[in-house]
């Protein structure tokens, strides 16, 4: 018995060994990285501007710091490209004889200037009935692709007021068709007559400097190297928002402060290892807030078929609904990304589930979409409770709010997780194309 004990102890004390041995993400980095981005001189980080310059500026600087490469065909950290706001500057209108004031005017364009009539030839003229569904006849017409007035019976002011706020303008990945759509809520019930109108209207349309930050971890096996595994987060945020008992900076430390510091932790981590063999490609994105434009490009810049997987990171900076040691995978049922991670996660507490609100569609609400279109087993890895979370967008996601171990958690269970993908033992499945 007492050999049998002191066998026993002496296994507890190597298991113990081999634990403690067992090589983690950085504390210290998680916490540098997640409180810089969400200092207030970072301005909430908006996709563009000064703030997102800066933050762009921290990121580079970190991955010159780990040691990382840019990305091949770039001379260095910050992928820039262009994207454009179109602002409606000036809109005037007459319906049916009689003057409209500007809250019954939306004008959407891609072209300087509008001055159109109801008999001018190439302008289409959409009426919507009480009747009918404003958003319905809307949307398809808002891509562009044609000049159309659209005139909509008061029925539904309530609706169109919604409209209004795309007079303050957008900003499309490209820029956009020299196409128009006015749309007029006339003041008075419409009949069966045709309506008559002239409008006017002037558009800003100005390119917007935009920049991811990407670094690359070369491959260390020639065969598996031209493969590529992505890290990715967003660092972009609302910028500055309404404000709150003084406070207008949105500082976005969960959405999306926490991912893009585990994507500088990471490469940290996998630096130090010395162990990739396919190549590990660290993306930081911008313009995930306003439409996705920093994933789309990065993605056309690749390969699809040369991306074998993407762990795309959003929101990990609180507890899961799971408890601790927990986090969801979204579109877990579209290949085997998921149960591989978990393969690699044997004799550790961490589990990763699949997601727990369908109805939301995160699959297709992230960075990873671009991507997972074309195939690639790209999935988001998040924490967030979604339906309860009531600093999502908000002045009050500060960096007090993260609960910064349990975050460190999380990165080293994506950092043991990935070790099959990056070795080249493991390969997900494809997902199937959009």
């Amino acid at each position: 018995m007492k050999h049998l004990l002191l066998l026993t102890a002496g296994l507890l004390i190597g298991f113990s060994s081999t634990a403690q041995k067992q090589p983690a993400v950085s504390a210290a980095t998680v916490e540098r990285v997640a409180r810089t981005l969400t200092a207030d001189d970072m301005g909430g980080r908006p996709s563009a501007g000064p703030g997102n310059l800066k933050a762009g500026q921290f990121l580079a600087a970190e991955f010159k710091r780990i040691g990382l490469k840019p990305l091949p065909g770039q001379s260095g950290f910050l992928q820039e490209f262009e994207a454009y706001e179109a602002q409606a500057t000036a809109r005037t209108a007459t319906l049916n004889g009689a003057d409209l004031p500007a809250d019954n005017i939306v004008l959407v364009s891609g072209r300087p200037q509008v001055s159109w009539t109801n008999a001018d030839a190439g302008v289409r003229t959409v009426v919507v009935g009480a009747q009918d569904n404003l958003y319905q006849v809307v949307r398809p017409l808002l891509d562009l692709h044609e000049d159309a007035v659209v005139v909509v019976d008061p029925t539904h002011q309530a609706p169109f007021k919604r409209l209004l706020g795309l007079n303050r303008g957008s900003v499309k990945g490209q820029k956009p068709a020299e196409h128009a759509v006015v749309m007029l809520l006339a003041t008075t019930p419409l009949n069966s007559e045709a309506p008559t109108y002239a409008v006017t209207g002037a558009t800003t349309i100005r390119p917007i400097a935009m920049r991811n930050v990407v670094g690359v971890l070369p491959g260390r096996d020639k065969k598996l190297a031209p493969e590529m595994v992505v890290f990715s987060a967003h660092y972009d945020h609302l910028g500055i928002i309404k404000a709150v008992a003084g406070d207008s900076i949105a500082n976005g430390a969960d959405d999306d402060a926490s991912g893009t510091t585990a994507v500088v932790a990471l490469a940290e981590y996998y630096k130090k290892q010395k162990k990739n063999a396919r190549t590990l490609v660290f993306a930081a994105f911008t313009a995930e807030e306003i439409g996705g434009f920093g994933s789309q490009y990065f993605s056309r810049q690749l390969d699809p078929e040369k991306v074998v997987a993407m762990f795309n990171i959003e929101m990990i900076g609180k507890i899961a609904k799971f408890g601790p040691n927990t986090a969801f995978i979204t579109g877990y049922e579209r290949s085997n990304f998921g149960p591989l991670l978990q393969q690699n996660l044997q004799g550790s507490p961490f589990r990763f589930e699949p997601d727990p609100y369908p109805e939301q569609n995160l699959f297709y609400r992230s960075d990873n979409a671009t991507l997972a279109k074309l195939g690639v087993p790209a999935h988001t890895i998040s924490t967030d409770q979604i339906p309860t979370d009531k600093l999502y967008h908000s002045v009050d996601d500060e960096i007090e709010s993260l609960d910064l171990k349990n975050m460190t958690a999380v990165i080293n269970a994506i950092a043991r997780s990935a070790t099959g993908i990056i070795s080249g033992q493991q390969t997900p499945t494809r997902v199937a194309k959009e």
